[in-house]
């Protein structure tokens, strides 16, 4: 029997990168995929891969920044299985590097409607489906940039803090029930993301999102114990999260 036989698991930006990776690898496990991207042809490609492992999928394609439609998938994961297993927030906006007061209104609402409001609405969405499981697993995609404090990526950065607090925050909520949160950080990998922030790299010297992809399986399993906490993958390592007193 598979790790996640039987589980469902959304995974938003599930189309490529890190997204496309970790649905194929949670699909292996055993997992059903709900799937969530902007491009269809993207998706029905996935779709494709996944039945090629014998897994199923569900499709939904959509804008993550359309709010209403992330309110009508709980509504339709409830009438459908009653409960959500696993949430892996991964879709991500980078938003261009730019010193603070070069960027514009559109880009800073945009950085922030993707990576910081999509998934206080995806976890308020789905938040009552995921207490239904025997063994909710919710999985946020961070980034190092949140905490560096490097010049010119201070947009990208203040919303991956700010989605990380959004996480550890829900963790709290959640310690007394069987949901776990955990957060993780990619580092560096050979995605379209970091080629666009990284022009000059050489991405072969990379790691790929498919090395990633077998520790989101990890974190999504109901074995999985800790919560609000950062899983570094650079250093394959669970980081704790200072607390003052």
């Amino acid at each position: 029997m598979a790790e996640l036989d039987g589980r469902i698991a959304v995974v938003t930006g599930a189309s490529r990168g890190i997204g496309r990776a970790a649905a194929l690898a949670l699909a292996a496990a055993g997992a059903h995929i709900v799937a969530l991207a902007r491009t269809q042809g993207a998706l029905e490609e996935l779709d494709d891969a996944i039945r090629e492992i014998g897994g199923s999928a569900t499709l939904v394609p959509l804008d993550i920044k359309d709010f209403d439609a992330l309110d009508r998938l709980g509504g339709a994961l409830y009438e459908r299985w009653g409960r959500l297993d696993i949430l892996f927030a991964n879709a991500g906006l980078l938003g261009g590097l730019a010193p603070l007061g070069h960027y514009d209104q559109k880009s800073w609402d945009d950085v922030m409607a993707v990576n910081v409001t999509a998934n206080w609405r995806l976890l308020r969405s789905l938040d009552p489906l995921l207490r239904a499981s025997d063994a909710g697993r919710v999985i946020v995609t961070s980034s190092g940039a949140a905490h560096n404090g490097r010049a010119y990526w201070g947009l990208y950065a203040i919303s991956k803090a700010a989605v990380e607090m959004l996480a550890r925050t829900y963790a709290a909520e959640t310690v007394t029930t069987p949901v776990r949160v955990m957060l993780v950080n990619p580092g560096p990998l050979r995605t379209r993301m970091r080629a666009s922030a990284m022009p000059g790299e050489d991405p072969m010297t990379l790691k790929t999102p498919e090395d990633l992809a077998p520790h989101i399986v990890r974190l999504a399993s109901p074995a999985w114990s800790e919560t609000g906490k950062l899983y570094d993958f650079p250093q394959d390592k669970v980081l704790e999260f200072h607390r003052p007193s």
